[in-house]
């Protein structure tokens, strides 16, 4: 994000204190890309250059409903109540001239919503979200509500870690917003080659050995075709079919990428990913940084437990998994697209370079 120039007028004075995070759940059954492109991204530039905004990013999410969180954190206390006036006005105004048409009451997405609140919730957690049909209580479609911003200090690291992915999650929202104005990400076959490119050059920045990096891809790939195991939500038929339609072109970019980043030379890439890699490679450095100063702090799975991680060969694949996937979050790539993706790139990162297969 570049720095605003001159405050506009009746902008706060200047202070040196940031003011505290915000976050607007806007409940949209439908492609979030009007959402973003027609209303985020015009929101966050003009509050940008006002002086008014100090950070934002956007997560997508189901619970009570599909739905964008948006982030926003004003540039000083004295913000707050503006930047969220100008929020409110601006989704009220997308949300009246164009709606989202569809209602999740039944169907897969209902179901899938349904099985992640089971599985993500305890039932102590969930009995407060039942609606009186037993299952998970849904938000009107076409509204919006200001909720409370919980940082998930365990999973990215405690306070310094939750800033640092603060940071990438702007730059990843940034990221998405300009492919899905400037590529036809509706179109499959296109998001899912941009989400795998992705995925390398981020992998492959953070693990740059090729056995370690197998491994990683190996457990993310488990993991999410685990999680629902029981559903047909993830589904390994066709994996090997769809491998092989791809030729050589998947082992050969994730060649080309491994070599770019290992050789320094990023301005290798195509545009788009050459800016991702250029990223990836500072967020890198960070990591490494808060790692050796003993900054990250996470928590046990089982939650009995602070685990702090002073070795930056155990925090990178540690963050690696969360910043990916909610990359991959923000380009509505569903869970069987994740686990597809890691299973392909896994397996491409064995394939000799010359190998075709067929």
């Amino acid at each position: 994000m570049t720095a605003p120039t001159t405050p506009a007028a009746g902008a706060p004075a200047p202070c040196t204190q940031p003011g505290a995070w915000q976050a607007v759940h806007v409940f949209y059954a439908a492609s979030p890309r009007p959402l973003l492109l027609d209303c985020v991204r015009p929101l966050v530039d003009a509050l940008t250059e006002e002086g008014l905004l100090s950070g934002w990013f956007f997560i997508n999410y189901w619970l009570e409903g599909p739905h964008l969180r948006l982030r926003l954190k004003a540039s000083s206390p004295a913000a707050e109540p503006v930047v969220r006036q100008r929020a409110h006005e601006a989704i009220d105004a997308f949300l009246r001239q164009r709606p989202a048409l569809y209602e999740v009451k039944a169907g897969f997405l209902a179901d899938l919503y349904e099985t992640l609140f089971k599985l993500e919730y305890s039932d102590e957690q969930r009995a407060e979200l039942l609606g009186p049909d037993g299952r998970m209580r849904l938000r009107p479609n076409n509204s919006f509500a200001d909720l409370p911003y919980e940082p998930e200090y365990g999973k990215y690291g405690g306070p310094a870690g939750v800033e640092l992915a603060e940071w990438h999650f702007q730059h990843s929202s940034d990221l998405v917003i300009e492919a899905s104005r400037t590529m036809n990400l509706h179109l499959r076959t296109i998001l899912l080659g941009l989400s795998a490119q992705l995925m390398m050059v981020m992998s492959a920045t953070m693990i740059p050995d090729a056995e370690a990096l197998g491994t990683f891809l190996d457990r993310y790939h488990t993991f999410w075709n685990n999680a629902f195991s029981g559903t047909n939500f993830t589904a390994q038929q066709g994996y090997d079919r769809a491998y092989a339609e791809m030729g050589g072109s998947l082992v050969e970019r994730f060649r080309q990428v491994r070599a770019a980043l290992a050789d320094g030379a990023p301005e290798r890439l195509p545009g788009f990913l050459r800016g991702w890699a250029e990223h990836c490679g500072e967020l890198r450095r960070r990591v490494e940084k808060l790692a050796r100063d003993g900054e990250l702090v996470f928590r046990s799975w089982d939650g009995t437990r602070d685990i702090t991680l002073s070795d930056p060969g155990d925090a990178l694949p540690m963050l690696l998994s969360p910043y990916m996937h909610m990359t991959n979050n923000r380009l509505s790539m569903t869970i069987r697209d994740e686990a597809f993706l890691s299973y392909v790139l896994a397996r491409a990162l064995r394939e000799p370079t010359q190998a075709v297969p067929r």
